[in-house]
């Protein structure tokens, strides 16, 4: 009994769970079309915009730097809008911004629902209903509503304040998912072994259940980015967050006020239009790719 107890032990110390789990999130991707496609999508938009932004002076995005509405030409490949900002340096130093807003909202809900979530789902008890309650009522929330209302107050904000803004609400989501994984995995029958080891509960919740979580983690990012980026082009479409910074949103809004579509300017509202699809949908891949990764079912569904 002894000797099996010691085998188990030796197992629990010497698995190492976060090197297999990366490198069986990479073997997937390299077999999978939707992560492919999906992640080729974004890569394929942020080299443009990197590439665009180093061949452009951003000077052609200021207010009245070229000619008015002008069509796509040689010379202005993407037209101009009516005060004279070139669509082209519009949208290759605009792309940049409006990914900045989903990764610093993303990232912060991503850390912070994950930490809240498994400290709910591992504790249990009266620490996991206190969060799970606060989270609930978070979901419930009308965040768009209020977002307005915070950007309306502020008045001079910045790419930064708008993200922070978001992830105020973008942390109740990945909250749920991690706790009710965290609760599953607790039950496994590593925990216990992990503590007949003599590991305690935190590093058991770091060592042991925080790898498992990773494919849930990565698919809330992803989610979380998506999220945040329509919020803010939510919030600019109303005439608010970060105008006077080139980002997709603003140009939208612009766009909008500017009557483009009853005036036939279909440059000046289509490439933002296509640039947020070309985003979502690539983010979307992704995101669908990861839970069927964390979600063997979901694999076999797909097949």
């Amino acid at each position: 009994m002894a000797a099996t107890t010691a085998t188990s032990t030796e197992t629990v110390e010497v698995e190492p769970k976060p090197q297999g789990r990366i490198s069986g999130i990479i073997r997937y991707w390299l077999g999978n079309w939707k992560l492919s496609l999906g992640t080729g999508m974004i890569v394929v938009l942020l080299g443009f915009s990197v590439i665009g932004s180093l061949q452009t002076d951003f000077k052609k995005t200021r207010v009245g730097s070229s000619p008015f509405s002008v069509p796509p030409s040689a010379e202005y490949p993407l037209g101009t809008d009516n005060v004279g900002r070139d669509m082209y340096a519009l949208m290759v130093h605009g792309i940049h911004p409006s990914l900045k807003i989903g990764l610093i909202a993303g990232i912060l809900g991503t850390v912070i629902g994950t930490v809240l979530g498994l400290v709910a789902g591992y504790s249990g008890g009266l620490v996991d209903t206190v969060i799970s309650t606060f989270a609930d009522i978070v979901l419930t929330i009308p965040s768009l509503m209020i977002l307005v209302v915070l950007a309306s107050y502020l008045r001079s904000t910045t790419i930064e304040l708008t993200a922070i803004i978001i992830a105020v609400f973008a942390w109740a989501g990945p909250t749920r998912l991690i706790r009710s994984q965290a609760l599953s995995l607790r039950e496994r029958p590593f925990v216990p072994l992990a503590k007949l080891s003599g590991q305690g509960d935190f590093e058991i919740a770091i060592r042991q259940i925080l790898p498992n979580l990773l494919p849930y983690i990565m698919a809330g990012f992803v989610g979380s980015v998506s999220g945040a980026i329509l919020a803010s082009v939510g919030i600019q479409l109303l005439g608010l967050g970060p105008l006077l910074t080139p980002n997709l949103g603003m140009v939208l809004n612009s766009a909008f006020t500017g009557a483009a579509l009853f005036r036939g300017m279909w440059w000046w509202w289509g490439p933002p239009a296509v640039a947020l699809i070309v985003l979502f949908v690539g983010l979307f891949l992704i995101s669908i790719a990861l839970d069927e990764f964390a979600n063997p079912r979901l694999r076999g569904e797909a097949k």
